[in-house]
């Protein structure tokens, strides 16, 4: 995720494919850490980057740097390996890069009207996608190679997703999922779900990627706030929640499981078998908790879903610990119990300062 403006401290922050490590970009370089202990485990102050990007935890970074000097322009993509600190190789485009995304088969490069795609082996060019214009470089890969879709809008006056299969190199549907342009983009792990937001960002709906016609929809709140970010429980099957954070400063959880187990037991009803699926979605319950004043209003925000642990007598009770970045400069770990009444508590477990984080030392939490 990438910020243009100088107001934040923190130009980008990204976590890698498994939320086990997270990388920012500042003024004067960027950093590496790990999310379980926050430990910086690599830094590099050589100028300003508006992309780092992480290929799990191996020494494998895509950047792009931010334009303050020739040799970090925002048109070259550097892959870079941390332990030799070398660059192993540079691709260069016409325009400025405005995204990147890996995994272990495919590189995908946004930008604002055309994106690249390359195997990850060899470097080969392997299909280019001429897009809508997308400033915002709004993108989502899913890194299941057995369902690994790339998501990007496919409308600059709706909001409509393109979900391509970069594996078989192919469009596999197009989903009208808002009214309004979307804001944010997220594909679960395994790939079967897509979550979308407007700029509205009132309503946050989930589709299954293989039936684009099938959706379920929250309602985040009643008045219009940008959401910055969105993220999947990890799950081989069906993620146990959808978490989001907007510019409210607020967080939220979805409890998709939950949800879904309500929407099976409602259709079953007389109600719900007449109804066209158009509305029976409006009817889908909230089953939503929210966190308010969990980061600063207006500041930019990113957060994933580190974990999940689900209780063993009810499917819809579970413990998720989620981590955020804040782009002032900070790191936060929320956890949240839902119980088996869909009722949450909250408690903040740790915070620290990214921006004075030493290197090879694990941080002093702040425990709250």
């Amino acid at each position: 995720m990438t910020s243009q403006s100088s107001q934040y401290p923190i130009f980008c922050a990204s976590f890698n494919q498994d939320n086990s490590g997270f990388a920012i970009s500042t003024k004067d370089g960027f950093k590496i850490f790990d999310s379980n202990t926050g430990r910086l485990c690599y830094e590099r102050a050589v100028g300003a980057f508006v992309i780092v990007e992480m290929l799990y935890s191996t020494s494998l970074l895509a950047i792009v740097g931010a334009g303050e000097q020739p040799s970090l322009s925002p048109r070259r993509l550097c892959l870079f390996n941390t332990t030799t600190g070398i660059a192993l190789r540079e691709l260069n485009f016409l325009t400025s890069i405005l995204a990147v995304r890996l995994n272990k088969k495919r590189i995908v490069v946004v930008l604002q009207e055309k994106v690249y795609i390359y195997d990850s082996n060899t470097l080969a060019i392997l299909d280019t996608i001429d897009t809508v214009a997308n400033t915002k470089g709004l993108c989502a890969l899913s890194p299941c190679l057995d369902g690994c879709f790339l998501a990007l809008p496919a409308s600059t006056i709706k909001g409509s997703v393109l979900v391509y299969n970069v594996m078989e190199l192919n469009s596999h549907c197009e989903i009208d999922a808002h009214r309004a342009p979307l804001a944010a983009i997220a594909l679960s792990s395994n790939g079967m779900y897509i979550a979308t937001a407007s700029e509205q960002g009132t309503i946050i709906r989930v589709h299954l990627v293989s039936d684009a016609t099938k959706s379920y929809s929250f309602r985040r709140g009643t008045y219009p706030s940008t959401i910055f970010s969105l993220s999947f429980g990890p799950s081989a099957q069906l993620p146990d929640i959808l978490v989001a954070t907007s510019s409210s400063g607020s967080i939220h959880v979805f409890s998709l499981g939950f949800a879904i187990h309500q929407r099976s037991r409602r259709s079953s009803s007389f109600l719900g078998s007449i109804l066209p699926d158009s509305v029976n979605d409006v009817l889908d319950p909230a089953h939503h908790h929210v966190l308010h004043n969990a980061v600063p209003a207006g500041v930019k925000s990113y957060i994933v879903v580190r974990n999940v642990d689900k209780s063993s007598t009810e499917i819809e009770a579970c413990r998720a610990t989620l981590s955020v970045v804040t782009y002032d400069g900070y790191f936060l770990e929320y956890v949240v119990n839902v119980n088996n009444q869909n009722v949450s508590e909250w408690s903040l477990e740790r915070e620290f300062n990214l921006l004075t984080a030493m290197s090879g030392e694990e941080q002093n939490f702040q425990f709250v």
